[in-house]
């Protein structure tokens, strides 16, 4: 899988900095986390096609998160898209993208459907599950997990050695049921191990809550907001924000692998000062720029 950090700013975009918006490829699904002012053009800009959105997960619905949305459904419209986009928000989201279909005329369709999520898992299929819970930021607001389903690989060394031919005898031992061959049993754990699953935290735009650790809990990769740093802790509460050190805290409290900082502050010209603020807690850390991408 891999994600491209498009935009990484909070409310007042820089010339460096668009608009908050992430998205994560992962097989024949396109995930989008939030849609800022621009996420269309931020997505040109890095090479993804447009039609490659399967689903937008909205954090919450002030305009630094969503701004982005109207526009890029209307390219979507009028591209040669053949899925059907699924947006997912929190409480709120079905009469809010209402007003915006209101707001806006769409010369063209576009299939979709609006679901809004509340707590715990709200999509699942055979490859992963995404879970969404409530965070706290004055306004009706989730942070998202991605979670990848353990698969059962086959040991190459250990099918030689029982003289496994291949063909629908592997296929079997991986989903998991025993075979017979020549009278003998072979079970699954004979010939296969587990491998585990990708975890991936989403969470922004909230003071750090119980849910925080929650979303975080043991994933691969957090990526979190620290729209300040830990010396504005002041101003970080009282716009319902964490800090770089908060989100730090988060990393190392739910034994998370690595953490990606996101969502600052117009005020720091460079993360430099934020990234350090979250080393003095958590090492394994960096600060997103747009275009960035890591792959998992």
């Amino acid at each position: 899988m891999q994600i491209t950090f498009l935009g990484t700013s909070s409310m007042v975009p820089t010339k460096e900095r668009s608009q908050i918006a992430v998205f994560l490829s992962y097989g024949s699904s396109g995930i989008l986390f939030d849609c800022g002012e621009g996420t269309q053009r931020q997505l040109k800009i890095a090479g993804i096609s447009l039609t490659k959105v399967t689903k937008i997960l909205i954090s919450h619905w002030h305009g630094d998160h969503v701004l982005g949305l109207p526009g890029l459904m209307q390219s979507l419209s009028s591209s040669d898209y053949n899925s059907k986009l699924e947006i997912y928000g929190p409480v709120g989201t079905n009469k809010r993208m209402e007003k915006m279909f209101e707001a806006f005329v769409f010369d063209k369709k576009l299939d979709f459907s609006v679901k809004e999520v509340k707590s715990g898992i709200f999509f699942e299929d055979k490859e992963f599950e995404l879970e969404a819970y409530p965070l706290e930021h004055g306004v009706e607001t989730v942070g998202f997990r991605f979670v990848e389903k353990d698969k059962r690989r086959i040991d190459i060394k250990k099918v030689k050695k029982f003289n496994i031919p291949i063909g629908p005898f592997l296929a079997k031992l991986q989903q998991g049921k025993p075979i017979e061959i020549e009278g003998k049993t072979i079970m699954p754990d004979d010939v296969t191990y587990i491998e585990n699953g990708k975890r991936i935290a989403y969470i922004t735009d909230t003071l750090l809550c119980d849910n925080c650790y929650k979303i975080a809990d043991n994933t691969d990769l957090l990526i979190c907001e620290a729209t300040y740093s830990s010396k504005l802790v002041g101003k970080s509460e009282e716009y319902g924000h964490m800090t770089a050190k908060q989100a730090a805290q988060v990393a190392n409290k739910a034994n998370v692998k690595r953490l990606v900082l996101i969502h600052f502050s117009a005020r720091y010209k460079n993360t430099q000062e934020l990234e350090e603020d979250a080393r003095t807690i958590f090492d394994n850390v960096i600060c997103a720029k747009d275009f960035m991408k890591l792959q998992l």
